[in-house]
């Protein structure tokens, strides 16, 4: 039998409010796709940036989630432009970064790694080094006092021609705070073998690496991050999932693609309310993640752009419980997962698992596994 639960203890049901006091990881978060609108209005009226859809917190909010879900990547990314335009200066980015930190925690998450492309900042005469000086500054101050562990992953625009000079200032930064590179935007179009010396370069550095593919392109942009690019791990990566078929008797059959990534125990970054944002699925419960956990995937769970998308950890978790009724025990795999997957050292990942999600989900699975009445 289970051990017992403390009655003190808030156990039952992963109802949304006891998963948002469960411990959350998260690899794949945008800092711009996650500012407050308040902090949007009020930067905006400080900096003097006129062109805001609206300077009310609640319609901004809603215009957002219209803008966002219309079923187009690039349509998508267009509302980054408001976003980006209120992070501009050392202040204005350094709020940002600190709110970031202060909302993840108060959603239960215990580690982070939020991207950001530094090149984005650079408008108004900020350079490539202070945008990342800010962020990592404003994480710092947001994460004090709490339970969250948060780090930088470095992206560069892959529809730009500035990577090498991201991949070099991540590196340089990379025992300040900064555990990844990344390459974000536009994907259909514009392949990550665009970029092979900043590749090249990250991998004569020992450092991490993570691409977004697999998310607007198929199989062979993801083929390219892997094997061109020496991707870690997906952004994304769902559309792995048509490297798959299936048998007269209803199996299915992977891939030569398909087999290396989940032999190699790849992780994908998936992020399942922006998949539907983008026009990849159609809704939650016609998302490939649960065929991509039964089939014993490394899957990850992740939020991608909380304003846009209107999500948080604790939701994206309570829309799988709702659509695939998972238990505490799959969202706990999850967490694992994430933990295992992240750029942080061997030993800090260990401690993270061992000593805060493992004990924090025992009295939750236990609760799971009491004989009910």
């Amino acid at each position: 039998m289970a051990a017992p639960v403390s009655p003190a203890l808030d156990v039952g049901p992963p109802t949304l409010d006891r998963i948002r006091r469960a411990p959350k990881v998260l690899l794949h978060d945008h800092l711009d796709g996650g500012l407050r609108p308040e902090t949007i209005i009020e930067i905006a009226d400080q900096v003097g940036y006129t062109d805001l859809p609206s300077t009310d917190a609640e319609e901004l909010t809603t215009w957002m989630l219209r803008g966002a879900n219309r079923k187009d990547l690039t349509l998508y990314l267009k509302t980054f432009a408001h976003t980006v335009a209120v992070m501009q200066t050392r202040d204005g980015i350094e709020r940002v970064a600190r709110e970031c930190a202060e909302d993840l925690a108060a959603d239960g998450v215990v580690y982070a790694e939020i991207r950001f492309a530094p090149e984005l900042h650079t408008e108004q005469g900020l350079g490539l080094e202070d945008a990342i000086e800010a962020v990592l500054a404003g994480f710092a101050t947001g994460s004090t006092g709490t339970d969250l562990t948060i780090r930088a992953i470095c992206s560069a625009m892959r529809h730009q021609q500035n990577s090498l000079e991201v991949a070099q200032a991540a590196v340089r930064w990379r025992d300040r705070g900064v555990v990844g590179f990344d390459i974000a935007g536009p994907e259909d179009g514009f392949p990550p073998d665009d970029h092979l010396l900043a590749f090249q370069y990250c991998h004569r550095e020992n450092f991490h690496i993570t691409i977004h593919a697999g998310e607007a392109y198929g199989p062979r942009s993801i083929w390219k991050a892997l094997q061109y690019c020496g991707a870690e791990r997906l952004g994304h990566g769902i559309r792995i999932i048509e490297d798959l078929t299936r048998t007269d008797d209803d199996e299915r059959d992977l891939g030569r693609l398909a087999h290396y990534i989940r032999d190699r125990r790849i992780p994908l970054e998936i992020c399942p309310t922006s998949n539907v944002n983008t026009g990849v699925v159609d809704d939650i419960a016609d998302h490939p993640i649960a065929e991509l956990i039964d089939l014993r995937f490394r899957v990850t769970i992740n939020t991608d752009n909380r304003l846009m998308s209107g999500v948080s950890m604790s939701s994206e978790m309570e829309a799988l419980v709702g659509a695939f009724d998972y238990g505490w025990d799959r969202l706990r795999w999850l967490a694992v997962n994430g933990m295992k997957s992240s750029f942080l050292p061997f030993r800090e990942r260990l401690q993270i698992i061992e000593q805060v999600i493992k004990p924090r989900y025992a009295p939750l699975e236990a609760w799971a596994n009491e004989p009910r009445i």
